[in-house]
């Protein structure tokens, strides 16, 4: 039987970091998939209203243009 796991494992610890997320859900891959994408969407919530934020101290010129 075949592992589900690749054979060259990642240097950076993603294989590591893949089964941490998979325990985390009890083994179960579709909990493991639900709570990836609830966490995606929440970083790009907090992104979005980052670069919000940003844009808007910029055009009040909280920040100086980078000339180089």
């Amino acid at each position: 039987m075949m592992s589900a796991r690749p054979e060259h494992e990642d240097d950076d610890g993603l294989e590591a970091a893949v089964d941490q997320a998979i325990t985390a859900c009890g083994g179960d891959m579709r909990s493991t998939i639900r709570a990836l994408i609830v966490a995606n969407e929440f970083l790009e919530n907090e992104v979005s209203e980052l670069m919000k934020a940003v844009s808007h101290a910029h055009r009040r010129g909280r920040f100086q243009t980078y000339s180089g």
